[in-house]
């Protein structure tokens, strides 16, 4: 099923691949484990056969661990028709990980084969495999197959693209919530060819920085991971010296938890990433999706107007949130209060942030 959706970076969304498993805190919020698991009893078999046996519900409503490989949606993006009438930016797997171990490596190279069927399409790919993603996109075996699935589908599309790696119009992020993750992720994610690299920080659970990334290479480095430079001490060198297989980053997404069970988000996480993208030579595009449930109180000081009294207060190095009662004397706390996902909004120190790159998809209409 290929759906619009009111997600900020994306038009639409082509799930070919339904299922998945939690690897981190950031999934412990994931909206698409509930999701799924209402629709396996949608009263359409042909909806509730595509989340069967994804989702179960003993101690709590959790992913099984098994992905439904969905070959009727696979070449959806070919079809022309509907929402594939016009060039959009499509989310790829909003419901599963490309990347997920239980999904075959054929089956991965023929999704490949789709976008490359497609070049006015943008696809972004996000993940949290960041290992097998970076595994299979330096493969020279996982790229011969991407190419023979391309021939099968169009033999023009494969010939006229004369084994173009990696894609023009596939975009390949990593999900980060804190600096623990960045620091595991984003490496992988350096390593990885692609037309644009990306970050999604969200549910952003604690402060990252990206421009000091530890990184092994044939010595430990630091990485700025905006500017693309390193050095042992301090990263001052550019990737094209000694480190050219690397890439920067393209673009940061960041925003705060939604959900009944949303953990709240301190500003000054999403803050310093915008600033992280603001200060950086290259000017990486920053986009602030949502606040989530919870945003920050602010004193009439600010806009003229009073806030509700805040119920709880975060602290900015641990993220650890407390009601006013129990707040030590000691660290950054700021108080928030509870909203909901829409009247929380997206603005950040009054104003939007929806900056997005260039897209990098040269043609408007699909190879036949």
């Amino acid at each position: 099923m290929a759906t619009r959706t009111s997600i900020e970076w994306t038009d639409v969304t082509w799930s070919p691949i339904i299922g998945c498993t939690r690897v981190s805190r950031g999934c412990d919020g994931c909206y698409a484990i509930s999701s799924a698991r209402i629709r396996s009893f949608n009263p359409n078999p042909k909806i509730s056969e595509a989340y069967a046996g994804t989702t179960s519900n003993t101690d709590r409503v959790d992913w099984t661990g098994k992905v439904n490989l969905l070959e009727d949606r696979l070449l959806q993006p070919l079809s022309g028709t509907g929402i594939w009438r016009k060039p959009c930016r499509v989310f790829v797997n909003s419901q599963s990980d490309l990347f997920h171990e239980a999904v075959p490596e054929e089956f991965i190279a023929r999704i490949f084969a789709v976008m490359a069927c497609a070049p006015q399409h943008t696809f972004q790919v996000l993940t949290k495999r960041h290992g097998r993603m970076r595994a299979l996109m330096n493969s020279k075996e996982f790229v011969a197959a991407v190419h023979t699935e391309t021939y099968v589908l169009n033999r023009d599309a494969a010939l006229g693209r004369d084994q173009l790696w990696p894609l023009p119009n596939v975009w390949m992020g990593v999900s980060v919530e804190d600096q623990r993750t960045a620091n595991l992720r984003v490496p992988a994610l350096l390593r990885t060819p692609a037309a644009v690299r990306f970050i999604s920080a969200e549910p952003l659970l604690g402060p990252v920085d990206l421009t000091r990334i530890p990184f092994r290479g044939d010595t430990d480095y630091v990485v700025d991971a905006l500017d693309g430079r390193y050095g042992l001490r301090e990263p001052k060198e550019s990737f094209s010296f000694g480190m050219a297989g690397l890439g920067p980053i393209n673009w940061v997404i960041a925003g705060g938890e939604s959900g009944p069970k949303s953990r709240p988000m301190h500003p000054d996480w999403a803050r310093s990433l915008r600033d992280q993208c603001a200060a950086s030579r290259r000017h990486v595009p920053f986009l602030f999706k949502q606040w989530g449930e919870y945003r920050p109180f602010w004193r009439p000081d600010t806009d003229g107007q009073p806030g509700p009294e805040p119920v709880l207060y975060v602290n900015a190095e641990t993220g650890q949130a407390l009601p006013e009662a129990v707040v030590p004397d000691t660290g950054s706390w700021t108080g928030v209060h509870r909203l909901g996902k829409k009247k929380a909004g997206n603005e950040l120190d009054g104003r939007t942030w929806l900056q997005t790159p260039a897209l990098t998809t040269t043609n408007t209409e699909p190879r036949r």
